[in-house]
């Protein structure tokens, strides 16, 4: 960026549009046309959907899973001594369970290169290529499955996987540094476990409940967001795996002990994703002690909370079908796929990563390094057609430029993995499966308040590679398209 200012001192004057500092964190994205003035019925997730947790979350959920694989599984003492590195890992990783690798990967199944973790150090990219047998590309049968968990690697894809990843490179580097021999297919299956132990004898619940301000962020967005939505006529209801008392008393804290009249329906510990794919646990309602009944389900009532139950009979109970639905989750796989491929449901990921990656982006720093970036690769383009000497000797330098840049401009997300969304230049493999999955994505739910109930968002048509970009709004990421930014700052 010092080079492009030296050689054009009116640099910043070359900035495209695109990069502007006007980009809002509260901005709705859409992948897919969606009218708003079709959708009559909301559904939503509860965990960081309704309820926004702060990150002081994830150092408890490390701290109790590490003592769970010290005291319950036996592993060594010395890895106490680790504590919550809660900038390390991001959303969206893979890891290779046999090799015990920590890695991003891009839509096309390949390995950034400078993303590769084996416990808590970098693995030389030519270290990568001899464990991949000469190539950076992970074969589709060994990739994650359908819901990110193939035979041999798996991918993280929600925000309480954080810690999990944390952990597991904790443990790899403790074995790796005291050169103790160990088998990671056994750390990978006993550190899945202390977390799920974690999650399973009610921790989290238990932290959340005895202090909900601390860990409960913007309920008062929350509550605005349900009462806007019913004040307009819309039917809400709530699908979440989490059970009934712990979701009473968070939505009790966020909009009061009325809550319950904001929804239609509401399912509690509902086994997603299998609550869409199955059709066989059949719904029981809950009394008002939270205690199961017995009778058999003929319809879902307003102010009842029922408890399991499958999308099928979700379907013929209520009647509520295809695109005049539109369900918020934040876990890609288990929210949102199956509504998408399967129902024809219209769905809204929550990624709360956008906020700090909507910052970084709107830096002049950011917009002048990718705006060098993307200048010298056209150069380079250009330049590798001439064979003489000179210029293979000046394409060498601006190879290892493009190289400094794209290092440079990783470290402003993340210094180990970089940002979520990007690699170098392609979309991650979290970035694919968010555009195919969902219909539109913003940071939280309250970015709903800066649109009116009747707003089309319409993606931009962003210029495939054979064609010539024609619109100014192909290179607007979103300044312009939070009509209510201002009426709606008092919220946040």
């Amino acid at each position: 960026s010092e080079k492009l200012i030296k050689c054009f001192p009116s640099a910043p004057d070359l900035i495209p549009p695109g990069a502007c500092n006007l980009l809002n964190s509260s901005t709705i994205y859409a992948n897919n046309e969606v009218d708003l003035s079709e959708v009559d019925i909301y559904g939503f997730d509860y965990d960081y959907t309704l309820a926004l947790y702060s990150n002081a979350l994830n150092a408890l959920i490390y701290n109790t899973a590490r003592n769970f694989l010290i005291e319950h599984f036996k592993y060594p003492e010395g890895i106490r001594k680790y504590d919550y590195l809660p900038n390390f890992a991001v959303r969206g990783l893979h890891y290779d369970i046999q090799k015990g690798l920590l890695m991003k990967i891009d839509a096309f199944h390949y390995i950034q290169p400078g993303t590769v973790y084996r416990g808590l150090s970098p693995v030389p990219d030519e270290h990568v290529l001899e464990l991949f047998g000469g190539t950076y590309h992970i074969p589709l049968q060994q990739d994650s499955g359908f819901y990110g968990k193939g035979p041999k690697v798996k991918q993280f894809m929600d925000i309480f996987s954080i810690p999990e990843m944390t952990l597991l490179a904790v443990a790899n580097d403790f074995f790796i540094t005291n050169d103790i021999e160990y088998d990671p297919v056994h750390l990978f299956k006993d550190v899945s476990e202390a977390i799920g132990m974690v999650h399973l004898k009610g921790y989290m619940y238990k932290w959340i409940m005895q202090d909900l301000d601390k860990f409960i962020l913007r309920g008062e967005e929350t509550e605005a967001v349900l009462h806007r939505l019913v004040s307009h006529g819309k039917k809400l209801f709530l699908i979440t795996n989490s059970p009934f008392s712990f979701v009473d008393k968070g939505m009790t804290h966020m909009v009061g002990k009325d809550w319950r009249d904001f929804f239609d329906v509401v399912i509690v510990q509902a086994d997603k994703p299998h609550f869409f794919t199955d059709c066989i646990k059949p719904f029981r309602r809950l009394d008002g002690n939270g205690d199961l009944r017995w009778e058999k389900i003929k319809s879902l009532d307003k102010g009842q909370i029922y408890k399991q139950g499958n999308l099928f009979d979700f379907l013929r109970l209520t009647g509520w079908r295809g695109s005049k639905v539109l369900y918020f989750g934040d876990h890609l796989y288990s929210d949102l796929a199956d509504l998408m491929l399967r129902h024809g449901w219209r769905t809204a990921a929550i990624v709360p990563e956008l906020e700090q990656e909507t910052r970084v982006v709107s830096t002049s720093r950011y917009s002048l390094n990718l705006t060098w970036l993307q200048a010298l690769t056209g150069l380079m383009e250009r330049l590798q057609t001439y064979r003489d000497p000179e210029s293979k000797q000046i394409l060498q330098e601006w190879q290892k430029e493009r190289e400094e840049l794209r290092v440079m401009t990783k470290n402003m997300f993340n210094p180990q993995f970089g940002s979520i969304f990007r690699t170098c230049h392609n979309p991650t493999y979290f970035s694919r499966r968010l555009c195919r999955f969902s219909d539109v994505y913003m940071a939280s739910l309250s970015c709903l308040l800066n649109y009116d109930l009747s707003y089309i968002f319409y993606p931009r048509r962003t210029p495939l590679q054979h064609e010539a970009p024609l619109w100014m709004d192909q290179l607007c990421t979103g300044c312009m398209k939070t009509p209510f930014l201002e009426e709606m700052s008092h919220i946040r």
